[in-house]
């Protein structure tokens, strides 16, 4: 029989700083994009060691905007990782842009750095590594092998926080990209975030994101009484709401404990089921700062059952488990467009396969984690 409370695979930690902030937002009466975005906007930069963010709908769209602020289109390809959310790959697509794949190392997840100069053609444009699962990319090899001046985009959809060697995701590249889903380490519910360095790209991003409204020079004149702001590009609605905002400013200043609660369980994961020959648990670089988005490991072919099966029982015992994330050349629409066989992204094949996300996150107790290792390892199950 199953256990009597689920576990759930991830669970967003909320609490009444989270119902004050709401509240005194909807009591302002100011609910769309205004200052409590550009408050975000302000915090999130500071904490992430970067001049500008640019707060979104989504990461997703963050992306798009990334790429059309870099002058990113038809005829242009861009370099991403073939084990990642479809988002990374879609929003080449969105751009306009083709999507060439690289396989990912089978220990880290994320871009296989030696296979990426094979990639490079004179039409290559950019390059988007992935912060998967929230273990920053190694972006200093990345670079070693990239032609002088090619804009590096980091996905860091997972990577709120996290760092490699002292240095912020979302300040490794000319531009982050952040999601604030109720999976990632804080939640605006839905919500992303540009970062730059640039301050071209930042108001480009602005403006594309308002409709393509031009930005207000610093110190311009209020608008005249009749007048409507200019529109200066094709722009979308992309913007965040004050709602939203509210909460990320809230959850932005319990990041680091997030992290730190969530570092603390992963390497008691790590001594609890390190003994399971069957289970590749996720190894962290020294000197890298693990946001632990989410614990992936990967169960190998001489565990007690399939993967699925795996995840099947455990779900019987009432927790939670979900597969890493695609092998995005392997879904159909990819597959369809561009032609992409079977056998070409090895390493990216077997982690959609045979990836296991436990369940870690800021809402789950000592006893949750101790019935997830007991099912794992006295095959309870």
């Amino acid at each position: 029989m199953p256990d009597v409370s689920p576990v759930p695979i991830s669970r967003p930690a909320l609490g009444e700083a989270e119902w004050e902030a709401v509240r005194d937002c909807l009591a302002s009466g100011w609910l769309v994009q205004g200052p409590r975005v550009r408050a975000f906007e302000e915090a999130f930069a500071a904490r992430h060691g970067v001049a500008h963010a640019v707060a979104t709908s989504n990461c997703t769209t963050a992306l798009h905007l990334a790429l059309l602020g870099l002058g990113i289109g038809p005829g242009d390809e861009v370099i991403v990782p073939a084990f990642t959310w479809v988002a990374s790959a879609n929003a080449v697509i969105h751009a306009g842009a083709t999507p060439v794949f690289v396989d990912v190392r089978p220990d880290s997840y994320n871009l296989d750095v030696a296979l990426v100069a094979a990639a490079l053609t004179p039409r290559t444009r950019a390059v988007m590594p992935v912060h998967l699962f929230g273990l920053c990319a190694d972006l200093p090899a990345l670079r070693a092998v990239l032609p002088p001046g090619l804009p590096v985009i980091e996905d860091a959809a997972c990577a709120a926080g996290a760092a490699r060697h002292g240095t912020p995701a979302g300040s490794l590249g000319a531009a982050g990209c952040f999601s604030f889903h109720p999976r990632k380490s804080i939640t605006t519910g839905e919500g992303g975030m540009l970062t730059t360095a640039d301050a071209a790209l930042a108001s480009r991003a602005r403006s594309l994101r308002n409709h393509g409204i031009a930005e207000p020079e610093p110190g311009a004149a209020p608008l005249a009484p009749g007048a409507l702001a200019e529109v200066v590009l094709p722009g979308f609605n992309y913007r965040m709401t004050d709602l939203q905002a509210a909460l990320g400013l809230t959850q932005l200043g319990r990041l680091d404990a997030f992290i730190a609660e969530r570092d603390e369980w992963a390497r008691w994961y790590a001594a609890e089921l390190g003994g399971l020959g069957w289970l590749t648990l996720p190894a962290i670089p020294a000197g890298y700062r693990h946001a632990w988005q989410a614990y992936v490991a990967v169960v190998g072919e001489d565990a007690p059952w399939p993967r699925d099966e795996l995840m099947a029982r455990l779900a019987h015992r009432g927790i939670a488990t979900r597969p890493g994330t695609h092998a995005v050349p392997l879904l159909r629409y990819y597959r369809e467009r561009f032609g992409l066989r079977e056998g070409r992204f090895p390493a990216a094949a077997r982690l959609a396969q045979r990836t296991l996300a436990l369940p870690l996150h800021n809402r789950m107790t000592a006893d949750d984690y101790g019935r997830v290792a007991a099912a794992l390892t006295r095959r309870t199950l």
